[in-house]
């Protein structure tokens, strides 16, 4: 019988405890927060409702980055849904463009989305996963960007002070991103000059892409 120490966990094991001790540490935070909240009588119900939307999307996400598997990437998109849609609420609750909903939604899917995989990308090193969630991001800012155009400055879907404060935002957004566009598709990208691409240590699809060197052919005898 072995009388020695357990050894540390490891793998999906180790990554599932670092999930479940990030959601432990939000939970004494959300605590926290409603427990001051308590003591200097905030009204959520009347000032930050959106945060009933935001709190549980912020979990989801945290949650779902913490772990390798494709299990936290199921948590981590919808979470990242979640909460873009509770930060849009606040945002629209605070000035009261209920009628952005018309193109803001490209900020929910695609948008979120993309963020989410680059996120996830970054954090476990998935050079496939930050490649299309940085496409995926960039494909929902242009829809927002596009559909923004059309319904705040052709058709003038908002009135007042809001309506001419987006009227003149998205034109400086048009000519932004336009010139993004154009400035990533001029620069030279690593690896373009000698045809071949830049050596990486990241990993595509969660393996090594540095295959093992193939070991040389084992000497014949002579032929008799």
């Amino acid at each position: 019988m072995d009388g020695g120490w357990p050894q540390r966990d490891s793998g999906p094991r180790r990554e599932s405890r670092q999930g479940t001790i990030i959601a432990g540490v939000f939970l004494i935070a959300l605590g926290a927060a409603f427990l001051v909240s308590n003591q200097l009588n905030v009204d959520w119900n009347r000032y930050g409702w959106p945060v009933f939307v935001i709190a549980p999307g912020v979990f989801l996400l945290l949650v779902g980055l913490a772990m390798r598997d494709e299990a936290g990437l199921g948590m981590a998109i919808p979470g990242g849904m979640i909460t873009s849609v509770g930060l849009l609420l606040a945002l629209q609750n605070a000035s009261g463009a209920w009628a952005s909903w018309a193109y803001a939604w490209a900020l929910v899917a695609p948008g979120s989305v993309g963020v989410t995989l680059s996120a996830y990308g970054l954090l476990h090193r998935r050079l496939d996963l930050l490649d299309a969630g940085l496409r995926t991001a960039a494909t929902g800012l242009g829809l927002f960007v596009a559909f923004g155009l059309f319904f705040e400055n052709i058709i003038g879907i908002d009135s007042g002070h809001q309506g001419t404060t987006l009227q003149n935002a998205f034109p400086v957004l048009a000519i932004v991103l336009g010139a993004l566009i154009v400035l990533v598709n001029l620069l030279p990208r690593p690896g373009s000059r000698s045809g071949t691409a830049a050596p990486s240590d990241w990993s595509a699809g969660g393996a090594n892409p540095s295959a093992p060197p193939t070991p040389p052919e084992a000497p014949t005898g002579p032929r008799s």
